[in-house]
């Protein structure tokens, strides 16, 4: 007889529906809930990512320009070239963003504007 190769794991979980998304709420453990809640915003998460992946693609040459990627990809020019100055966030910005510390004048909106280039110069950045 061998030993088992896979286990399987059940978790008891009910799926809310809320306006334009779902949320999993898991049950009580030791009368405390067994999730953490963040205020990482969904939009400003997906952009950064979405930015990061366009910035890999040029980087690995899998498009010679932002015009090319921008006409392969279906999106405007200037939205990608904007999009892609998310890349160039202090590295503490975006670890704040991600983990939901984000300061409350951090929109995708505010982000999209032009943002200083220099790191010590976002982070000084009474907005940012």
């Amino acid at each position: 007889m061998t030993a088992p190769t896979h286990i399987t794991v059940r978790v008891p979980l009910r799926i809310r529906r809320r306006p334009g998304r779902k949320t999993i709420v898991t049950p009580m453990v030791d009368g405390l809930p067994a999730h953490a809640t963040t205020r990482a915003d969904p939009a400003l998460l997906k952009a950064l990512a979405r930015a990061f992946r366009y910035q890999r693609m040029l980087d690995d040459g899998r498009y010679a320009s932002i015009s090319e990627m921008a006409a392969a990809e279906k999106l405007d020019r200037g939205y990608l070239g904007r999009l892609l100055q998310l890349t160039l966030l202090a590295p503490d910005i975006v670890e704040a963003i991600v983990e939901g510390r984000q300061k409350e004048g951090v929109t995708l909106p505010r982000l999209l504007e032009n943002i200083p280039t220099g790191w010590q110069m976002q982070l000084d950045d009474c907005s940012l």
